[in-house]
């Protein structure tokens, strides 16, 4: 009798365990499909209306019960560099693990408790019941095809999923090596401007002082943008190889165990039967483990969408985004777009004094060396981008812009036999328009980087990243997370009911040869005992 209660015990258990795992497993989604169901600008909405004072990402989607801090509400919002954030998060997936715990435990012993029966209280097997027999075997099928499925489901989501976050950290180390580069780029034309020199004209020495001191904090700030950006996606690389690795493992072994598991059950072998039931009942608890853990992660990115999200309707310099793609410091930008409007300004006007007291002068020849046989039409002015107090200008009717003054000038070039005196007519000289090309140019080029420099004040440039991600990347994200979420709960689930059948049709197939055994036995009595 021992035995019979054990193993109703065990089978009913089993039961009981699957229908709380998926009953959590329908709460988790529904809850999920709830939150996302709303949208994030409704969120956003609902917590700004208590969090004006200060930015605190994603506060009503992550206040959740913090196991550390006596089970109280965690209103810290959205920061992955806070202890009490993650195991708050952990605690949505403590279901899993509690159940991962419990199947471990009673699993454990209701095989201990069979083996005793077995060993000790042996007896030789009676009944058969067809539609026992059946009906296990029906259910073995079932939950091995179930379990295949959800090992493909598996293997597909981690691929997808694995795919979708390295597209993502490629996407962000794009914009930020983009950023550093055009910080670098930027700092080169400073670097220019010390240089140009034209007829012995040069910037006054105080913005040669200031270029040398932006120049510092330019390169700095480039450096730290993509040294802390490269160590993140190194790092966040390093732990989804690792787990896709894992996965797969995961996957295949869990594959290999609901077939072969199967392939034996059917073949009739039973001491490898029970062999891989202990094995599937050390995996089951793993993957129930692993399904808490991608909820978690589930979780964890929904929260960074959301944050995302609100930081970008109220960017802040300084907040715990800043672990993903710092903003480039807000003094350093600033002053950087007014050195840079300062140069260009210097610079058109360095090129404009010399064609108005020189290029476009008529001198005798004893005027050397303003003399140089100059003569011809005279030269447009350079169209100066800015006023003095480095306010945007206009330009004026005759007046040549930045992008188009080194070929407008080049029919003002002569030619000359000896250096320097025209033998052609021109306002210039070749040596002369080399050193205003390149004046222009470097005016130019820190011209055209103004509006960059501007967005980078405002920190637009991690806002359009921000915005391009939870776009583009997020939605993919949440539902790969889901897929993978969803594969570990199918392939535990049929993979621990498939260990409950593996013994039922065992125990099943052994009684039913036993009993044909026995049947032909005494089948064959009768006849031996006839009339010779």
């Amino acid at each position: 009798m021992l035995c019979s209660r054990s193993k109703t015990v065990f089978v009913l258990f089993s039961f009981l365990l699957v229908a709380t795992g998926i009953s959590i497993a329908e709460k988790e989604a529904a809850s999920v499909e709830e939150e996302w169901g709303t949208s994030v600008k409704e969120r956003f909405m609902a917590e700004e209306k208590g969090e004006n004072s200060s930015l605190i990402l994603a506060a009503n989607r992550t206040k959740r019960k913090d196991p550390t801090e006596n089970f109280n509400i965690y209103t810290g919002g959205w920061n992955i560099s806070n202890t009490h954030y993650w195991t708050s998060v952990a605690y949505t997936a403590a279901p899993f693990f509690v159940i991962a715990g419990v199947w471990f435990v009673i699993f454990g012993l209701s095989l201990s408790l069979i083996c005793l029966c077995y060993c000790c209280c042996a007896r030789q097997p009676y009944g058969y019941s067809r539609v026992a027999y059946a009906l296990s075997l029906i259910l073995l099928i079932s939950f091995t095809i179930a379990a295949i499925v959800g090992c493909v489901f598996l293997y597909t989501g981690q691929g997808k999923f694995h795919a979708s976050t390295t597209d993502t950290l490629d996407y962000v180390v794009r914009q930020a090596n983009f950023t550093a580069e055009n910080l670098r780029n930027v700092s080169d034309y400073l670097n220019a401007a010390k240089k140009v020199d034209v007829q012995s004209i040069v910037l006054p020495g105080d913005v040669l002082s200031s270029i040398d001191n932006i120049q510092g904090k330019i390169n700095s700030s480039a450096t730290t943008l993509s040294v802390q950006t490269m160590e993140n996606q190194d790092r966040i690389q390093d732990v989804l190889d690792n787990m896709r690795l894992a996965l797969i493992i995961i996957a295949a072994v869990m594959l290999f165990l609901a077939f072969i598991g199967f392939l034996l059950s059917i073949f009739g072998l039973q001491c490898l039967v029970y062999t891989l039931v202990i094995l599937g009942w050390i995996l089951v608890t793993g993957t129930f483990v692993l399904c808490g853990l991608f909820l978690l992660l589930h979780n964890v990115v929904g929260d960074t969408c959301v944050a995302m999200d609100q930081w970008v309707q109220n960017p802040k310099a300084h907040t715990a985004l800043d672990d993903i793609l710092p903003c480039v410091d807000n003094a350093t930008a600033t002053e950087t777009l007014s050195q840079t409007k300062l140069v260009t300004y210097q610079l058109v006007e360095i090129v404009d004094n010399f064609m108005n007291t020189i290029a476009n002068k008529n001198f005798p020849p004893q005027a050397r060396p303003l003399y140089y046989n100059q003569s011809g039409p005279l030269m447009p002015l350079l169209c100066n981008p800015f006023n003095a107090d480095l306010s945007d200008h206009l330009c004026k009717p005759g007046e040549v812009h930045l992008n188009n003054a080194t070929e407008m000038w080049k029919s003002y070039t002569c030619e000359y036999i000896t250096t320097g005196t025209c033998s052609t007519p021109g306002r210039l000289t070749p040596n002369h328009y080399t050193q205003m090309a390149a004046a222009v140019n470097v005016s130019y080029g820190l011209y055209k980087y103004g509006p960059f420099l501007a967005d980078l004040r405002g920190c637009n440039f991690v806002r359009s990243t921000f915005t391009d991600i939870e776009r583009d990347h997020c939605p993919g994200l949440r539902r790969y997370t889901q897929w993978i979420y969803v594969g570990l709960v199918l392939v535990s689930t049929a993979v621990m009911l498939s260990l409950v059948f593996w013994v039922v049709y065992a125990r099943e197939r052994r009684h039913r040869v036993y009993t044909k055994d026995y049947n032909a036995m005494h089948s064959e009595a009768p006849r031996d005992k006839g009339p010779l």
